[in-house]
């Protein structure tokens, strides 16, 4: 019998949590803790250009909003090791909604640091493109597509695209797996305006 993988943890953004995380060094330390596991403070900062006193008071900062937590099986000492409490984080659309100016305003920060996120990750894939085997740059994509839909459509191709990406969650290999590479998929659906 295969063996089931646990359920990926998801935080959901509340109010609160939201204006915790609504800075732009705790969004990108925090996709950093996911994206290439845990580490310290002095790491942290090295890898993102930082000071260690920044990285090391927003990470404090996301631990109190129960973003990040101590690492106990890393570290010696007083080398203090952080990771990632959840794999993900699930984003209410009701919270750019909110009455609360504060609360809007962190979410228009937080989704825009994302997308400067997206678009530097799609810069470096573009930029190293060079260095990786022929197999890896012929089944890379960056395309887009332009489809006139309705909201409740655009709902469904987008639950469509989760439930796909999903899909392959249980068929992903181990790190030492020959050939193999964490993959990257950013989806962006959005009506936009015709210039006529």
């Amino acid at each position: 019998m295969t063996e089931q993988p646990e359920p990926r943890k998801i935080h959901t953004l509340s109010p609160r949590s939201l204006r915790g995380l609504a800075h732009p060094l705790r969004v990108r330390l925090l996709a950093s803790l996911r994206l290439d596991g845990p580490a310290t403070a002095s790491q942290l900062a090295e890898r993102l250009g930082e000071s260690s006193g920044a990285t090391s008071y927003h990470l404090r900062q996301l631990a109190a909003h129960g973003f990040v937590e101590d690492d106990p099986e890393r570290g010696k000492g007083r080398e203090r090791w952080w990771r990632s409490s959840h794999q993900g984080t699930y984003f209410d659309e009701s919270l750019r909604h909110d009455p609360d100016p504060a609360v809007r305003g962190a979410a228009d920060l937080y989704l825009h640091e994302h997308a400067t996120l997206h678009a530097q990750e799609l810069s470096t894939w573009l930029g190293t493109m060079a260095e990786w085997p022929k197999e890896w740059t012929e089944s890379a994509d960056m395309s887009d597509y332009t489809l006139r839909l309705t909201p409740e459509l655009t709902a469904e191709l987008n639950q469509k695209l989760e439930a796909l990406i999903e899909s392959y969650r249980p068929l992903a290999v181990d790190a030492d797996t020959p050939n193999s590479a964490r993959v990257r998929m950013h989806t962006h659906i959005f009506p936009t305006r015709s210039a006529e």
